[in-house]
């Protein structure tokens, strides 16, 4: 045999055999499989180790995405609110998280959250006690409880990265309430979309001054002093204490997002 008319060099011709599953081709005898995949499917008496492979992942990964979409396409603005699920609802912060649902919900934003208990239950209180679109974003997690009972459009989640998706997609700005690490993670991948202008016109409000001084003037007077960060990400984020100033953030920031849509 000849490619483009030059006799091959090397040794013996590769083997013949060729195989088509869908879009990919297998050439060669090592990979080939003793049944087809219609046969696979549709033989029950087969192992279920493939439920656990990563091809079968990328299909859940992907279904988690259609039913996330779905469920979400129809909300209206909405603000994201992020917090811990360890604040009892005794805590002052509790009730400061029922004041901001509500506010926000009288702006007329929804107002999306983890699902959880603590803060993010009280944004969703607030926000369903208000009148307004309570949502909550569940995660597949081995120490947490379901969605709250204030949640009224709920969707569980497997990974991390589908629902961190919605939670963008979906909002126009984020709200930082008190929390630990899962709220950290959201915070600082927040501000690296909206510093790299995977998304625009994004607010990000740190709620709650007495928590979240400390992060601010570290991010202030270190990640900027130095020059890790420029004016314009410092300006990223805004630190108050005042619901009415957070939510005119949001507000200014969706009039200005609307004028340019």
């Amino acid at each position: 045999m000849t490619v483009e008319g030059q006799p091959r060099t090397g040794g013996e011709e590769p083997p013949s055999h060729e195989e088509q599953r869908g879009p990919v081709v297998l050439r060669r005898s090592g990979s080939r499989e003793s049944s087809t995949t219609d046969q696979r499917l549709l033989d029950s008496r087969g192992p279920t180790d493939w439920v656990h492979t990563d091809p079968w992942r990328v299909l859940r990964i992907q279904a988690e995405f259609v039913e996330g979409f779905g469920a979400l396409a129809e909300v209206p603005k909405a603000v994201t609110v992020f917090g811990s699920a360890r604040t009892p609802q005794d805590h002052p912060e509790y009730a400061m998280g029922v004041e901001l649902g509500a506010a926000l919900a009288e702006a007329g934003c929804a107002v999306i959250t983890g699902g959880g208990p603590g803060t993010m239950e009280a944004a969703n209180r607030g926000a369903s006690e208000a009148g307004g679109l309570s949502v909550g974003l569940g995660i597949e997690l081995p120490f947490e409880q379901g969605l709250n009972p204030w949640v009224e459009l709920g969707v569980n989640f497997r990974y991390f990265f589908v629902r961190k998706t919605m939670f963008i997609k979906y909002a126009q700005a984020f709200i930082a309430l008190p929390g630990g690490f899962g709220t950290m993670d959201e915070l600082f991948e927040s501000l690296t979309l909206v510093q790299t202008k995977k998304v625009t016109k994004f607010p990000i409000v740190l709620f709650g001054s007495s928590y979240w001084r400390g992060l601010y003037d570290w991010v202030r007077d270190t990640m900027h002093a130095e020059g890790k960060i420029g004016d314009k990400d410092l300006a990223l984020l805004h630190l108050t204490d005042d619901v009415d100033d957070a939510v005119s953030i949001v507000r200014e920031a969706y009039e200005a997002w609307e004028a340019t849509h």
